[in-house]
């Protein structure tokens, strides 16, 4: 694997992990009142299009970083919703 791969994964990773315990913390306590909606909706629509741009791209990086975070942050974005 080529070196800028390596950098990719390992900054895909730090990025997906970091934002890892706000949606778990979401998901466990159901409660979002602190997370602003418009915020989200517009990390969504970034994460989709970094996905898309990646899956263009054929970038690994970008592709599992960016199929990791859309879940969780989709799941946040359901639970502030309904418990927001």
């Amino acid at each position: 694997m080529p070196p800028i791969e390596i950098l990719g994964l390992c900054a895909a990773f730090c990025s997906t992990t970091a934002f890892a315990p706000q949606a778990i913390k979401a998901i466990r306590h159901k409660q979002t009142r602190d997370i602003s909606l418009w915020s989200y909706l517009l990390f969504i629509a970034g994460i989709l299009l970094w996905l898309g741009y990646g899956s263009m791209i054929g970038s690994l990086p970008l592709i599992v970083c960016n199929a990791v975070t859309l879940p969780l942050a989709a799941i946040t974005l359901v639970l502030k919703l309904r418990h927001g």
